[in-house]
């Protein structure tokens, strides 16, 4: 007797006597549930809305079926919930959770989506200065920079006393033959050589440059557009900018010293340096062998290079003997000694600025800052800064949302798997849309309380 079977069902082991199977036929279902999580932080912040008047579109309105903030909003939270690629969005235009966020359950035209999919998408990261017949949207880059800097003003109710400017340059691998594309001799690749500027989790610049350069180049000019936007909102607040040897450049310390911000840099050792400490070497080298445990010695001094710098400056020497091998290091800063001693200097403030490389870590590998595949530059940057606004997005997420909670210092990535990315089965009713997530979701309570402070934040 022939038995009666469905093709798109699937048989896997019994159990208890019980058959498994299997089949898609769920009906309107969502991964990304807690993405709800991310419209009420947008609400509470209002990002989407301020990054899409970034955009200047040249398109007839009548014939527009996505609006700009569509496709920035579709970008920024597809990143944040883990969808690097546009050829994503052929599925995700189909997303209720999207379509959601958005406010567009449905199509105005019967032969499109809700959303819009990878080609719309392309043609908005491949905008041109000035709109063309192919690419009518175009995007300010000066307005989407000033954007970052006020959200991070605006995360603040009260001007602190001091902030501290951190700067770092890393590297964007390429594999293909990209505008900019250089071999970089220390991190043996060809790669661009954007550089970062952080105030402690709040990301305030992300500049995509060419790798055949100095990794100071530009930040004069970063560092002066920022100052200047703090200083408009905070002019009383004290400003410290800090990062490795890679910064310790005459351009960008007289331009400190000219300018009221303090500096601590990291500064390449050399033979003159390693002479002013070699007595607190040999001194720390005896330590270390008397205790059997690595011994450090700090010495605080005036210093200045034989024709580079244009006057002295104050010198912290670390001399540092582990198993039996010296370590020197060395900074320069303007804080003057009664300010600051050198140890606590060096091993408290100078010190914590590896906590930017974690930063750094979240927007290119968790939220793909790195992702820099296309052929120009500008549509490379504008990639860059998707990521930097779902990185904005998921820091105010933290920061409104799970602050005093288990996820209150967690990486953009934990809070992705634990509290976005939620299974859902999605209920259309005339009244009302109803996301029933999965009962047994171990971080219920995490999520009502993110819940109850964004509506708040957002009232």
């Amino acid at each position: 007797m022939q038995t009666e079977c469905s093709p798109s069902l699937f048989d896997f082991a019994p159990v208890e006597g019980r058959q498994i199977v299997a089949a898609f036929d769920g009906g309107v279902i969502t991964s990304d549930g807690g993405a709800l999580l991310l419209g009420e932080t947008d609400r509470a912040i209002r990002l989407i809305a301020r990054f899409a008047a970034c955009f200047t579109d040249a398109r007839m309105p009548e014939l527009v079926e996505h609006a700009v903030q569509t496709l920035v909003l579709q970008r920024v939270v597809g990143i944040a919930l883990g969808y690097e690629d546009l050829n994503d969005h052929d599925d995700l235009r189909h997303d209720p959770t999207l379509a959601v966020l958005v406010g567009k359950l449905t199509a105005r035209r019967s032969d499109c989506a809700p959303l819009a999919g990878k080609s719309t998408l392309n043609r908005l990261e491949l905008s041109r200065p000035v709109p063309t017949r192919y690419h009518k949207v175009s995007h300010d880059p000066a307005a989407i920079e000033t954007l970052l800097v006020d959200v991070f003003l605006e995360a603040h109710r009260h001007p602190p006393g001091q902030i501290i400017l951190d700067l770092d340059a890393t590297d964007d691998p390429l594999h293909g033959r990209q505008e900019g594309r250089f071999f970089h001799g220390y991190y043996d690749c060809y790669c661009y050589l954007p550089l970062y500027i952080f105030c402690g989790r709040h990301l305030l610049a992300a500049r995509l440059r060419r790798s055949n350069i100095d990794a100071s180049a530009g930040a004069v000019e970063e560092v002066a557009r920022i100052v200047a936007r703090i200083r408009r909102r905070w002019p009383k607040t004290r400003i410290l900018l800090r990062g490795d040897s890679g910064f310790a450049r005459e351009a960008l310390m007289a331009w400190c010293e000219a300018n009221r911000v303090d500096f601590l840099f990291g500064l390449a050792r050399n033979q003159r340096l390693e002479a002013v400490i070699k007595d607190d070497l040999m001194q720390a080298s005896l330590d270390s062998s008397r205790t059997g445990t690595p011994a450090r010695r700090f010495k605080d001094f005036v210093w200045s290079t034989l024709d580079s710098w244009s006057r002295p400056r104050r010198v912290i020497g670390k001399a540092e003997v582990t198993r039996g091998e010296a370590n020197p290091r060395f900074v320069v800063t303007s804080l003057t000694s009664r300010e600051v001693a050198a140890q606590y200097l060096y091993e408290v403030v100078y010190c914590a600025r590896g906590e930017m490389e974690n930063r750094i870590k979240e927007c290119q590998l968790d939220l793909f800052a790195d992702r820099t595949s296309a052929a120009t530059m500008r549509a490379n940057q504008l990639r860059l800064w998707f990521a930097a606004m779902a990185y904005v997005l998921l820091c105010a997420l933290r920061r409104i949302g799970l602050a005093h909670t288990q996820f209150a210092e967690a990486t953009c990535g934990t809070i992705r798997l634990r509290l976005l990315k939620l299974g859902a089965l999605v209920r259309i009713s005339v009244r009302r849309i109803k996301f029933a997530i999965a009962s047994a979701c171990p971080w219920q309570a995490e999520f009502a309380r993110a819940h109850a402070r964004l509506r708040t934040a957002a009232a």
